[in-house]
């Protein structure tokens, strides 16, 4: 797969970005609100180069990520309530075979229907049930701004 048909590099690649397309950058990652979501804090996080498989990923990026994980959950625990966050990669759906994993808040009332894998019944095709702009570009602002707290920096935008 060339880059220019890659979703996630096609971003990487903008001058800027939304909050929503944005929430946190590091040396490694993009961590970005899921856009066919109707579950607010459904973050996917992205190696900033284009990376199809865990076993191509450079070695500064692996370590990184863990941390990277632990302070999202940190943050969506303290933006969305959630008892604790779902981690998923599979990198299947056609054009979006970039590595990316998701980092899902799993609330305390969450449905059984919806629970364990089950919960990418949260992501959807329906473009008229996502969550819209604002509300993405808003819960990525309070997500970044949680995550900058437990990180001890100060905004990198």
């Amino acid at each position: 797969m060339d880059t220019a048909s890659c979703y996630p590099c096609r971003h990487e690649a903008l001058e800027s970005l939304p909050p929503r397309e944005n929430v946190v950058s590091t040396a490694h990652w993009r961590a970005a609100h899921a856009f066919n979501s109707t579950l607010p804090g459904w973050l996917v996080l992205v190696p900033r180069t284009h990376v199809m498989s865990f076993a191509d990923l450079p070695a500064a990026a692996a370590d990184e990520l863990g941390g990277l994980i632990r302070g999202l959950s940190v943050a969506l625990r303290e933006v969305t309530g959630c008892v604790k966050t779902y981690v998923m990669q599979f990198a299947e759906a056609e054009g979006f075979g970039h590595l990316h994993i998701h980092l899902v808040p799993r609330a305390a009332d969450l449905p059984d229907e919806l629970k364990g894998p089950r919960v990418f019944g949260y992501l959807t095709d329906d473009t008229s049930r996502w969550l819209p702009d604002e509300a993405l570009d808003e819960i990525a602002a309070q997500v970044t701004s949680a995550w900058e707290q437990i990180a001890g920096l100060s905004s990198r935008r």
